[in-house]
């Protein structure tokens, strides 16, 4: 049984959650987030100030997209009223990046300069090789960080590379020299 699924979420008091026809609407003060749930094997209820979720048969299937689904619904409800944000450090000798408009320059030692194009509804601000990536979609956040990270990934002996401000990147050794 799903523990996520069985929570209750209520809805803060400047939100509004609407579901018709598959399509979930999430309104807050930051934003409008849509998401389509046309798989009608996990049932949403809109009571008041709270969302329940109840899956329609017991089938594995249903089961597992009833906490999924529960989740979504809460990070949409979470991401209106509060912005996610990742951090992403550039750790390297003559390693670059800075925001111009709507793209992401990035000198990361290849022999052409990287241009990234940032999605709408993403905020990305690079300040001395700290890049900050918030938005009101956690999935889009969280993508798009994973892939300007998946760019030049962090390389166990120098740590050159993005990695994120939580990560810890384990060192190894060099050579030995005799």
């Amino acid at each position: 049984m799903s523990r996520i699924g069985k929570q209750q979420l209520t809805i803060p008091a400047n939100t509004t959650v609407d579901f018709t026809d598959g399509v979930l609407t999430v309104k807050g003060p930051l934003g409008t987030l849509t998401k389509s749930l046309a798989n009608d094997a996990v049932s949403i209820n809109i009571d008041g100030s709270l969302v329940t979720f109840t899956p329609k048969n017991q089938d594995p299937f249903a089961r597992a997209l009833w906490g999924t689904y529960a989740s979504h619904v809460k990070n949409m409800i979470a991401g209106v009223n509060t912005p996610y944000t990742k951090k992403l450090i550039l750790e390297g000798v003559g390693f670059k990046s800075e925001v111009k408009g709507k793209d992401l320059n990035l000198a990361l030692g290849f022999s052409h300069p990287v241009v990234v194009a940032i999605p709408e509804g993403l905020t990305v601000t690079a300040e001395k090789n700290n890049l900050t990536f918030s938005g009101i979609d956690k999935e889009l956040v969280g993508a798009f960080t994973a892939k300007i990270r998946s760019l030049k990934k962090p390389e166990p002996y120098k740590g050159k590379g993005f990695r994120y401000d939580t990560e810890v990147i384990r060192r190894k050794a060099g050579k030995k020299t005799a």
